[in-house]
């Protein structure tokens, strides 16, 4: 089996972050995301990965490599422009070859992992028999399988429509009316079957070719598409609420491993790694939260659910629940809370008469004030 990871999107949900990185690089607990995607899929046993990649592809082949460091082999495909996730598929074709196949977005988070759903597609696709699960479908032959998750919002999804005999009978993609509240999560197992869908279908009124057309397909032809309803999170980070949230669960999850210099008035609580070289002066971290190489806080205090990435300057500051890329400067900030601050931010008191706030802002900032 091979693995097809889609990383070419603009990342427009996260802008400005995106006007000047790739938004599957945006870091979660101080590890960019689609990395968490690559090490889910060595540990699902799949080692041959193929990398969808737009307009951020040379900053994305800097940070991946050729995948050595994960222990599988990347190769790379470049998309010229957004054509939907079938058309991913599509110029994966010499890739993929006649192998089955998990399709996984960049930017999606999964608490469960890739093994188990993998496993229960290759038993069942290779003589093994189904592994018992939820007691969802029959026991013919799947062609695909698509992860589901219930949601409180479907009309901001692809929707599935299962019927009673547990099938998949119906996909729609973002419905004014959504036949159930089963979003399709950013997961897909294949078989080569999917190569003469994406072929079969026509361009959607936005212009894509959509996956959830081609298993549309797939069913209009008498195939059978199996499904799973994900136990656990799910988390596109695609907004910066949802990458804050991402950043709470992985960091819920992280063991306390200090390497970096602490001085005698510096303190840490609960669950804290400080990477090596960082620095604490007078200050202290209450975990969960990541301090990164190189960083240094003084007179500071990091609070629950923080990730302050390398390089970073700290100064007589609270921060909260926020996520801070390399190479920041605060100082002077008495709270800082529910933020995501891009590379090289600088958010300081300047101390100047008269008081004032005063802004250097890029497009699509958000400003919350106090």
């Amino acid at each position: 089996m091979r693995g097809l990871i889609l990383s070419g999107g603009a990342g427009t949900r996260l802008r400005p972050i995106t006007h000047t990185s790739a938004k599957q690089l945006v870091p979660i607990a101080n590890k960019p995301i689609l990395f968490y995607g690559i090490e889910d899929m060595a540990r699902a046993g799949i080692t041959e990965i193929g990398i969808v990649v737009g307009d951020t592809g040379d900053e994305i082949r800097a940070a991946v490599g050729d995948g050595s460091r994960f222990g599988v082999s990347v190769t790379y495909l470049t998309q010229d422009a957004p054509r939907g996730l079938a058309h991913c598929v599509l110029i994966a074709r010499d890739f993929l070859g006649d192998e089955d196949f998990v399709m996984y977005l960049g930017d999606n988070m999964l608490e469960a992992g890739l093994s188990g759903f993998v496993a229960n597609f290759e038993a069942e696709r290779h003589g093994g028999g189904r592994l018992p699960l939820d007691g969802s479908g029959s026991e013919a032959g799947a062609v695909a399988q698509i992860l589901l998750k219930e949601v409180d919002n479907p009309k901001a999804f692809g929707v599935a429509e299962v019927g009673a005999d547990g099938e998949v009978v119906r996909l729609v993609e973002k419905p004014e009316v959504p036949p159930s509240n089963l979003a399709l999560v950013g997961v897909y197992l294949f078989d080569p079957l999917i190569h003469d869908a994406v072929r079969a279908i026509e361009p959607s009124a936005r212009g894509e070719l959509e996956i959830t057309d081609a298993i549309q397909w797939l069913i209009d032809q008498g195939h059978r598409v199996r499904h799973e309803v994900l136990q656990g999170w799910w988390i596109d980070t695609g907004k910066k609420d949802p990458l804050l949230e991402c950043n709470r669960w992985v960091l819920d999850t992280i063991k306390t491993s200090l390497r970096g210099e602490l001085d005698e008035t510096s303190s840490v609580e609960g669950r804290v790694v400080i990477e090596e070289g960082a620095r604490l002066v007078r200050s202290r971290v209450r975990g969960p939260a990541v301090i990164g190489a190189g960083t240094v806080l003084r007179d500071s205090y990091i609070g629950p659910y923080s990730s302050i990435a390398a390089g970073c300057e700290i100064v007589d500051s609270d921060i909260e629940n926020s996520v801070v890329l390399e190479q920041s400067r605060i100082s002077g900030i008495p709270r800082l809370a529910d933020s995501l601050l891009g590379r090289n931010t600088e958010v300081f008191k300047s101390g100047l008469r008269p008081s004032a706030t005063r802004l250097m802002l890029g497009d699509h900032s958000h400003v919350d004030l106090e």
